[in-house]
């Protein structure tokens, strides 16, 4: 079952379709225990996809690159008249996690401090009662060797996750996804920042400034020194490479 197509935008290619085609594609994949990836595209993906040519490659690998950012939902829509959908990480988490509980799917968790998996588990616990947690793993910071990614991928698999939610940041994220496609018997979704979001530990934008683009400014008020080079220099890269490919489209016309 694969009823998400691609749209090149900015050099990635995205995935198009409902928020609910892509649950139920992922979910249909886990069930499956398909080894499989999912990279969720936003400004800063595209950015780094654009200058390092080994990175693009991996996100246009996966077998899935949601428009995660609203600026890429709307350079889909813009550059191939695509009404589609954003398919954030931070709203694709829970919406597994109901998946995973209703369809009986195990969830394995890697990335991120124990104390951020801690409390993913104890508010899981709460809201899904059935859910199944396969393993919980806060992986050292350091590269892992190919002797600890081969353990690492053999402990997946023993475990039985059908759904591996990783959050080691972009684009470290996506470089472990895509070393692990064809170990992992599992689908693999990047979804970084919305493990801080689940545990309590980060705060959402309000709709109306995520509905105009403004989830960045929210996010850069709150943590400015981390943040600044991230939203400030990327997201101007960004624009510039948008309107590169609008002008470039329109005189190809």
């Amino acid at each position: 079952m694969n009823l998400l197509t691609r749209e090149r935008v900015i050099g990635v290619d995205i995935s198009t379709g409902t928020f609910a085609e892509h649950i139920a594609v992922f979910t249909e994949w886990a069930h499956a225990h398909r080894s499989s990836y999912v990279c969720c595209v936003n400004a800063h993906m595209t950015v780094e996809a654009h200058n390092d040519p080994s990175f693009a490659a991996i996100v246009n690998g996966a077998d899935a690159a949601t428009a995660d950012g609203m600026p890429v939902r709307k350079a889909v829509k813009l550059f191939h008249s695509v009404q589609q959908e954003r398919v954030a990480g931070n709203d694709l988490l829970p919406a597994l996690l109901v998946e995973a509980e209703r369809l009986q799917l195990s969830v394995y968790l890697y990335g991120g401090k124990q104390e951020v998996l801690d409390a993913m588990v104890a508010r899981a616990a709460k809201e899904h009662p059935q859910l199944r947690f396969a393993g919980v793993v806060s992986p050292p910071f350091r590269a892992l060797s190919e002797a600890e990614m081969m353990a690492e991928a053999e402990r997946i698999n023993a475990s039985g996750a059908h759904i591996v939610m990783v959050a080691l940041g972009c684009p470290k994220q996506e470089r472990w996804m895509a070393a692990m496609k064809g170990r992992v018997n599992a689908v693999m979704l990047g979804l970084g920042g919305a493990f801080l979001l689940y545990a309590g530990v980060d705060s959402r934008a309000p709709k109306w400034m995520r509905d105009l683009s403004l989830e960045w400014l929210y996010r850069l008020a709150l943590e400015p020194g981390r943040l600044w080079k991230r939203y400030l220099v990327t997201n101007s890269v960004f624009v510039w490479l948008f309107a590169k490919e609008a002008v470039g489209r329109l005189f190809s016309k």
